[in-house]
């Protein structure tokens, strides 16, 4: 089993920017794959960004340029630095980690952009 933490979601105006961190504990393997989905209300859950645990990035088109991801392995932990953010990018972010066919879920944490 793994656990995942999330912090640093909030409210925040449009154009600023905010720092998400998910820390995992458990049964970590040292090659798995770490991201970022988000659920808007009324909306599917959708792929914002992966790293691997070599580096490897991806980013959903709506974010390039805006976010980066990044790991810590030695501290299992993955961060999305979020900047210029707009009022679309409201949701509730989660953290995700997947090894093989195993995923896992963080619980979620809110960002909210005003206009």
């Amino acid at each position: 089993q793994v656990q995942l933490v999330e912090s640093g979601g909030g409210l925040v105006q449009a154009g600023g920017s905010l720092r998400l961190s998910c820390a995992a504990s458990g049964s970590i393997f040292s090659i798995n794959t770490m991201g970022w989905y988000r659920q808007a209300p009324g909306k599917q859950r959708a792929l914002v960004a992966t790293i691997t645990s070599v580096d490897s990035t991806t980013y959903a088109d709506s974010v390039k340029g805006r976010f980066t991801i990044s790991r810590d392995n030695a501290k299992n932990t993955v961060y999305l630095q979020m900047n210029s953010l707009k009022p679309e990018d409201t949701a509730v972010y989660y953290c995700y980690y997947n090894y093989g066919y195993a995923n896992y879920w963080g619980q979620g944490t809110q960002v909210t952009v005003s206009s």
